[in-house]
């Protein structure tokens, strides 16, 4: 199954990544949760590639552990008291009643500390999925897979979550080009050296995005008769609405499932077939398109084994609260989480030379 070196296909990774988010949003367990962390990092670290935007994890990592921080010590400073086992009383400011019963200062519990952490570690778990994404397949591949009728979209989408990539890649290059300067790059005085070439350097990337773009016509469309496109925009649009209140009407507690699943059958179908007539409006061509061989099906098979197995294993009551006990290891749902791993030592290794993709429209 590994074979020669190669990249996967982009939306491998990235549904892969959707499933471990999926999975970490179903369970309040902070022993899965960590689970699911650990997964996502080992798989990042074995497959990621060289290129300087693949280090965007690391900051993303940090960045989850600084919201776990920051929802703890907010639940101190701010937040609704929970009776349970006091752990410090701190000074208390009466607030009113229509706050809900959030409170400044107060009791504060162990429940409420912990619940506090689930909610910060789940939120951490997400932001390293997206990161994980973001380091195993570079968003501006998935360009390549869009629809014509998506892919101006799909451009504008790319550009805003390659924010974090090409920011980390930024900041990487300019303290390097410090340290072989012999400068500082520690404390105040670094952290000014930074900034501005990084803003500096930010400019003339999307001044050199808007030139690529305008070279290759981005946003000509070709001729379409004024009657087709205004249908396809209209079969998109109500194709779409048609989705959402069949997805609505799936979901809620009340009846009307088969209208829901009439509703979502048919608005979808109708939205895809629109766009494909809407997609001839815009003219491109793929260069070298991403392959999908079974090192891809293996991805997303490992990553909807996790997805389906929490569905079918965890049932957590995610408004009740996590309860002041040490957490016990549930062994299947640990399991399943590790088979998400897999990919990690059963798909292609990363080519040792990887051309570094950018946040501009792909050829």
């Amino acid at each position: 199954m590994r074979g020669v070196p190669r990249l996967l296909h982009p939306a491998a990774w990235w549904l892969w990544a959707l499933a471990l988010a999926y999975a970490s949003m179903r369970t309040n367990d902070p022993l899965l949760l960590l689970t699911i962390a650990a997964v996502a990092a080992v798989v990042v670290a074995a497959r990621r590639g060289r290129a300087p935007w693949a280090r965007a994890y690391g900051l993303l990592l940090k960045l989850g552990v600084l919201t776990v921080a920051v929802t703890m010590l907010l639940q101190i400073l701010l937040g609704a008291r929970y009776p349970g086992h006091t752990l410090v009383t701190l000074p208390s400011v009466p607030l009113p009643h229509w706050l809900g019963g959030v409170s400044l200062g107060g009791a504060i519990t162990g429940e409420a500390l912990l619940n506090a952490f689930v909610s910060g570690l789940r939120l951490a778990v997400l932001i390293a999925c997206f990161g994980a994404a973001n380091a195993l397949a570079h968003p501006a591949r998935l360009t390549r897979i869009l629809p014509p009728a998506l892919y101006e979209v799909g451009v504008a989408v790319v550009v805003a979550l390659t924010f974090v990539p090409s920011l980390a890649e930024s900041v990487v290059r300019v303290r390097d080009a410090q340290r072989l300067r012999g400068r500082s790059v520690a404390g105040l005085g670094g952290i000014r050296g930074v900034v501005v070439p990084v803003l500096e350097e930010a400019l003339e990337r999307a001044i050199a995005l808007a030139a690529s773009m305008d070279s290759r016509g981005y946003g000509r469309r070709a001729h379409v008769p004024v009657l087709t496109r205004r249908l396809s925009g209209a079969g998109v649009l109500v194709g779409l609405g048609a989705a959402v209140v069949g997805t609505y009407e799936v979901i809620a507690a009340g009846g009307g499932q088969h209208t829901g699943i009439v509703l979502l059958s048919a608005g979808t179908a109708l939205a895809i077939a629109a766009g494909f007539v809407a997609g001839r409006r815009t003219q491109r061509t793929r260069y070298r398109p991403d392959r999908w061989l079974g090192a891809e099906w293996l991805v997303v098979g490992c990553g909807a084994v996790t997805a389906v197995g929490y569905v079918l294993t965890v049932h957590d009551e995610l408004t009740v609260g996590v309860p002041y006990a040490w957490p016990t290891l549930r062994v299947v749902p640990f399991l399943l989480t590790l088979v998400a791993a897999i990919p990690a030592f059963a798909t292609p290794d990363v080519p040792s030379a990887v051309p570094v993709a950018r946040a501009a429209v792909p050829a």
